[in-house]
């Protein structure tokens, strides 16, 4: 579990040693901080350099793995609120069946992209014909599927 509320002392971390043990950069870090999916750090009063709690290369591997997953910054964040917060597996779950309908949907949209790529490249008569006479051409310019 990421409980990032955890109220004993744990050794820190650098920016740096956190982005090399979570295999990010440091920039994603701060953007992951300024897009609210990490706490802002504590500084260490002497040198006012940001110091991490260890928990946080488990949170941005977290991250990392739903951005693989194809979930956007803002449901990652609902994701780690609902981790953190009172929520069930079953509320998981419901977010889970969201986006493979999301992922389907894409599939669908792709697969329909490819079959009409397929038929514009398949009525392409030669190499050698004239660009005024490209039907793929003719597509991208609205002409696909009138007569002329």
């Amino acid at each position: 579990m990421i409980d990032m509320s955890s109220s004993r002392p744990s050794p820190t971390l650098t920016i740096g040693k956190v982005a090399r043990r979570a295999d990010v950069g440091v920039e994603t870090i701060r953007f992951y901080e300024r897009e609210g999916l990490l706490p802002e750090p504590e500084r260490d009063p002497s040198s006012g350099y940001r110091r991490y709690p260890e928990i946080i290369v488990a949170r941005l591997q977290f991250i990392a793995r739903a951005k693989e997953l194809g979930f956007t910054l803002r449901e990652t964040r609902e994701l780690l609120d609902l981790r953190n917060g009172p929520a069930t597996c079953g509320s998981v779950r419901a977010r889970a069946n969201e986006k493979i309908e999301g992922v389907r949907r894409k599939i669908h949209d792709l697969q329909r992209m490819e079959e009409a790529l397929v038929a514009l490249a398949d009525e392409c008569p030669a190499a050698s014909n004239a660009l005024d006479d490209c039907p793929i051409l003719a597509a991208l310019e609205g002409g696909f599927g009138r007569e002329g």
